[in-house]
């Protein structure tokens, strides 16, 4: 609780290529509302057309997240993967107590998603199309393989018919913010994560408050929200 007696909020930031953050995030909301009493909310972004907008860049992502924290006096942000940039390019905002990044990143003002991933030895496989950025040649099993190995299969079938078009434009917009430097972080490094190496995942890791390891692929807060939830807990007293 905070000093006026008042829970936060949680807000939540999905990862690239899939749509609808709520239901990524529901296996640790709802425990967390059960052990805490702490609501959440997922932001929609342009970039994954999940708003009437057509279409949009990590900037227009970004306004999307300010709006939502604008509606909020005391916020924990979470941000999953691509979700880490877009908290960059949104900055400081008053509202937010601390910043959590699961298998994410913490991108220097000039960097874009784009050229975060360049060094990766095994890149997701992508195609562009008419714009849009789609993932090529996965099914069910190859998508629950690599991205949620940790998690049953209904879970990773849920998972996959989640997945969505991007604009390609969210990976080519560089950051003018470092929104992660202006309060305290935890980055949480997944070390089974076949999607994110653990080394990219530490080199951004080590510019955050604290880095706390989990023994999870991707998704923890799908395959292990217990670990997320115990990670959480401490940040929303």
């Amino acid at each position: 609780m905070t000093a006026t007696g008042t829970a936060p909020t949680l807000v939540f930031v999905h990862g690239a290529l899939v749509r609808d953050g709520a239901w990524w995030w529901r296996p640790t909301a709802d425990l967390l509302l059960e052990r805490t009493g702490v609501a959440s909310v997922a932001v929609a972004l342009p970039s994954c057309g999940e708003t009437d907008a057509d279409g949009g860049d990590l900037r227009d992502d970004a306004a999307a997240l300010r709006a939502v924290l604008d509606a909020h006096d005391d916020v924990v942000l979470v941000g999953h993967s691509y979700g880490g940039t877009v908290i960059a390019e949104a900055g400081a905002h008053p509202s937010v107590r601390h910043v959590v990044l699961v298998s994410s990143y913490t991108p220097p003002v000039g960097a874009s998603q784009g050229s975060i991933m360049s060094g990766e030895p095994d890149p997701v496989t992508v195609r562009v199309d008419d714009g849009r950025i789609l993932l090529d040649g996965y099914d069910e099993a190859s998508f629950g393989a690599r991205f949620l190995q940790d998690a049953d299969e209904p879970l990773q079938r849920d998972a996959f018919a989640r997945t969505t078009s991007q604009d390609a434009a969210a990976f080519g917009t560089t950051t003018t913010r470092t929104g992660w430097a202006d309060v305290d972080s935890t980055a949480v490094v997944c070390t089974e994560d076949r999607s994110t190496t653990v080394a990219l995942q530490r080199s951004h890791a080590a510019r955050a408050t604290a880095t706390v390891e989990l023994p999870t692929g991707h998704h923890p807060f799908i395959s292990r929200p217990d670990l997320v939830v115990d990670l959480l807990e401490p940040l929303l007293a």
